[in-house]
C-alpha cells in the first residue's frame, strides 16, 4: 500500500534526495529505490538509486570542503557538532517516528536510539577541542620535537539499517571532529534516518561539502570511493563477509579501515550467580532490537545445577513477550526482510534436527510475514547452525556445561569476538573468565555496556580499530612527527 511516512511534526525532516556539495539531488537517470515498513509492507517513499558516476561526486564535494573544513580551529569545529547535537535532541520525537516507519523497532527502542545517537555528536563536539597527543621529549640536543594528529583527508562511511541513526553519528561525529569531511552510504532499507540527519547538519551551519549523505544500491555506491584514492579512511559496520570485501578493495589504495563486523556472543551462566538478575539481563541481551543486533546473545551456556531453572524461567519470561508493529511499542517487532526471517526458520529447523528440544516458540508469528515469534531453544548440541553462525533475530540457544574450563573453551570456538555476557559471583571466577574470554568488549552481571565513552569493536573476524571514546577520533588523524634543528 502507498501510505507515505507519516506522523512528523516537522515534515522538512522527511527528505527523498541525496545531499551532496550541499544540495538535495536525485540520480541523474532517475533511477529510485523504493523504502517500505516492514511490519506491514506500506510504502513510506522512494529515494535516488545514484550511479558510480553520481557517487564520484560526492567524493569531489568532500575533498573540495576538506581543506577549509579542516583549517577551522577545532573550538569552531565543536561549536558547530553542538548545534547539531542540540537540534537532534530538539528533534529526537520525529527522528524516532522515521526510524520506527522504515527500520521497524519499537518506538521506545527508537527513542532510546536517539538518545544514544546524539551522545555521540555530544561527545565529539567536546573532543574536537582536545586533538592533541603526548608530547616527546626530543632525543637530539640540537633538535626540537613535535608530534601533531591532522585529520585524514576525505571518510566514507557505510552503515547498517539496524541501527540507522547511531551508527551513522557515531562515525561522523568523529570524523568531523577530527577534521574530516564525509561521504556516507545508509543502508538503502533504512534511508530516511540518515536523511533527516542530513537535513539537520544542514540546519546546524555545516558547511556544503562536509557531510554528503549518498543514497543508492550499495556495490554501485562504495565501488567508486573504495577505487580512489582521495578516500583516506573507510569506516563500515555491517557482515564479516563484506568486511573481508572491503579489506581487499581498500588494499589497493591502503585506506584506514575500521570494521565493526558480525558477532556471536555467549552467554555464560554459573551457579554462584543472582539468578533471577542474570534471567532479566538475558532477556535484555537476546531480545533487544528483536534480536538484529550485533550484540545480541545467541549462546546460552549455562553451568548444569542451574540449567532446567534458568531454561524454565527464561522461556516463561520469553514467552510473555509482546510482538507487534513498532508504533505499537512492543517487545518485538518484524524483521528486516525475507531472508533474515527464513534464516530463523533455518537455524530452528537444523536445531531441532540435532536434537535440541523446542520449548517456546519456533515459526513465523500471526502478526505478518516478516515477524518470528520469541523462541527458546534448549539442549542445543555444538554441531547445530546456531551455536556456530550469527542468528540476527529473536531466538536463544541453551545448553548446559559442567566446567569453567568447557564453558570458557565453549565461548571461545568461534570467529567471531565483539561482545560476551558473563554472569557470576565469585571475583575471581570474574577476573579469569574476563582475561580468558575472547572478545573485545566483557560485560559481566549485565546487558548494556555500549555508550559513547567506551571503545566498542572486537576481536578476530569482529572487526578492526574501535568506534566511540578518544579511539574513535584518533581513527580518522594521522601522527605527525616533526624535527626541527634549532644548532
Amino acid at each position: 500500500m502507498r501510505k507515505g511516512l507519516t506522523g512528523l511534526t516537522d515534515t522538512r525532516l522527511f527528505r527523498a534526495f541525496s545531499h551532496i556539495g550541499g544540495r538535495w539531488t536525485g540520480a541523474t537517470d532517475g533511477a529510485t529505490i523504493a523504502v517500505t515498513n516492514p511490519a506491514n509492507g506500506d510504502w513510506l517513499g522512494e529515494v535516488p538509486a545514484l550511479s558510480a558516476a553520481d557517487s564520484a561526486q560526492a567524493v569531489d564535494a568532500a575533498q573540495a570542503a576538506f581543506g577549509p573544513w579542516a583549517g577551522l580551529t577545532p573550538q569552531s569545529r565543536s561549536v558547530l557538532l553542538r548545534r547539531w547535537f542540540n537540534l537532534i535532541v530538539e528533534n529526537a520525537e520525529d527522528l524516532a517516528l522515521i526510524m520506527v516507519q522504515e527500520q521497524g523497532k519499537p518506538l521506545s527502542e527508537a527513542r532510546g536510539e536517539m538518545a544514544y545517537a546524539a551522545s555521540f555528536v555530544e561527545f565529539y563536539a567536546e573532543e574536537a577541542k582536545r586533538p592533541n597527543i603526548e608530547g616527546v621529549t626530543s632525543h637530539l640536543a640540537d633538535g626540537e620535537v613535535e608530534v601533531w594528529r591532522e585529520p585524514l583527508g576525505v571518510a566514507a562511511l557505510i552503515t547498517p539499517w539496524n541501527f540507522p541513526s547511531a551508527m551513522l553519528t557515531r562515525k561522523a561525529a568523529a570524523a568531523l571532529a577530527a577534521g574530516c569531511t564525509v561521504v556516507a552510504h545508509p543502508s538503502a532499507e533504512t534511508p530516511f534516518s540518515a536523511l533527516a540527519l542530513a537535513e539537520l547538519a544542514e540546519r546546524a551551519g555545516l558547511p556544503a561539502g562536509v557531510f554528503n549523505v549518498v543514497t543508492g544500491h550499495a556495490p554501485t555506491v562504495v565501488a567508486p570511493w573504495m577505487a580512489d584514492a582521495r578516500v583516506r579512511a573507510v569506516s563500515f559496520t555491517g557482515s564479516t563477509e563484506i568486511g573481508k570485501l572491503l579489506y581487499r578493495q581498500g588494499a589497493e589504495t591502503v585506506k584506514r579501515l575500521v570494521l565493526e563486523l558480525g558477532g556471536h556472543a555467549p552467554f555464560l551462566l554459573f551457579a554462584d550467580a543472582n539468578q533471577e538478575q542474570a534471567v532479566g539481563e538475558a532477556i535484555k541481551a537476546k531480545f533487544a532490537t528483536s534480536g538484529q543486533d550485533c550484540l545480541g546473545a545467541n549462546r546460552f551456556l549455562v553451568e548444569r545445577s542451574v540449567y532446567d531453572a534458568f531454561v524454565a524461567d527464561f522461556a516463561k519470561r520469553t514467552a510473555a513477550l509482546s510482538v507487534d508493529e513498532g508504533m505499537a511499542d512492543p517487545d518485538i517487532g518484524p524483521l528486516m526482510n525475507e531472508k533474515a526471517v527464513a534464516k530463523q526458520e533455518e537455524q530452528v529447523a537444523d536445531a531441532l534436527a540435532k536434537g535440541a528440544r523446542l520449548v517456546v516458540g519456533g515459526k513465523r508469528h500471526a502478526k505478518g510475514p516478516l515477524f518470528f515469534e520469541p523462541t527458546v531453544l534448549a539442549d542445543v548440541p555444538p554441531d547445530a547452525r546456531i551455536m556456530t553462525e550469527e542468528t540476527f533475530g529473536p531466538i536463544a540457544a541453551i545448553a548446559p556445561f559442567d566446567t569453567e574450563e568447557e564453558a570458557l573453551a565453549r565461548a571461545n570456538a568461534t570467529e567471531y569476538g565483539l561482545v560476551a555476557y558473563l554472569h557470576s559471583e565469585c571475583p575471581r571466577r570474574i577476573y579469569r573468565a574476563s582475561r580468558a574470554l575472547q572478545f573485545g568488549m566483557v560485560a559481566v552481571n549485565r546487558a548494556q555496556v555500549t555508550g559513547a565513552p567506551i571503545p566498542f569493536g572486537g576481536t578476530k573476524q569482529s572487526g578492526l580499530g574501535r568506534e566511540g571514546s578518544r579511539l574513535g577520533l584518533e581513527a580518522f588523524t594521522e601522527v605527525k612527527y616533526v624535527c626541527r634543528d634549532w644548532s
